[in-house]
């Protein structure tokens, strides 16, 4: 395959390499009925005027199944882990014990887990988008650089191999979608 072929195929599978792995940093962050400290990733607590992420002023672990467990390196800063927490609005009630803010997973209803099939296809179905729209961008910079430098053959081959590319991102996001529901609806 031509040079400049090649460069627009490895540039097509970066962005569908990059489509992937936002699905896959998306759908981490589905519940699935055990506690998982990603489940906070997003939180930002107010640490001396600064929203810093949770991380960052807390160690965040799950000594259970059902419980997540924020162990804060100051202890002033439980209060304001709780707030944030709260203002998250992820359906969590925090307690705390004095030294850490514990808080129970709910069990996930019947319901709710439908629910976050239903979200985490949508996620799926937003990184086949991307897929495709990589696939379009890849077919039109062929196309662009057709005339001056690739016969109607190299064009044909750079066009299948991008369709190959796709066709093979797809598959993966499917698998992705399968295990998510998969986890999502054991009990």
């Amino acid at each position: 395959m031509n040079a400049n072929a090649q460069l627009v195929v490895d540039s097509t599978k970066e962005q569908m390499d990059k489509a992937i792995s936002h699905l896959e940093n998306e759908i981490s962050k589905i519940r699935t009925g055990r506690a998982n400290p990603s489940m906070l990733e997003g939180i930002r607590v107010d640490y001396y005027g600064n929203m810093t992420p949770l991380s960052q002023v807390a160690n965040v672990s799950s000594p259970e199944a059902r419980t997540l467990m924020i162990q804060p390196w100051e202890k002033s800063m439980l209060d304001p882990i709780q707030k944030a927490i709260h203002a998250a609005n992820l359906g969590f009630n925090p307690g705390n014990n004095g030294t850490a803010v514990i808080i129970n997973v709910p069990a996930l209803t019947e319901d709710r887990r439908k629910d976050l099939v239903k979200k985490a296809k949508a996620e799926g179905e937003s990184a086949k988008v991307g897929i495709r729209k990589a696939r379009q961008e890849g077919n039109e910079a062929v196309k662009k650089i057709t005339k001056p430098t690739l016969t109607l053959d190299e064009t044909k081959e750079a066009e299948a191999k991008i369709q190959e590319l796709t066709d093979s991102y797809i598959t993966k996001v499917d698998k992705h979608l399968e295990q998510k529901e998969k986890e999502i609806m054991t009990v």
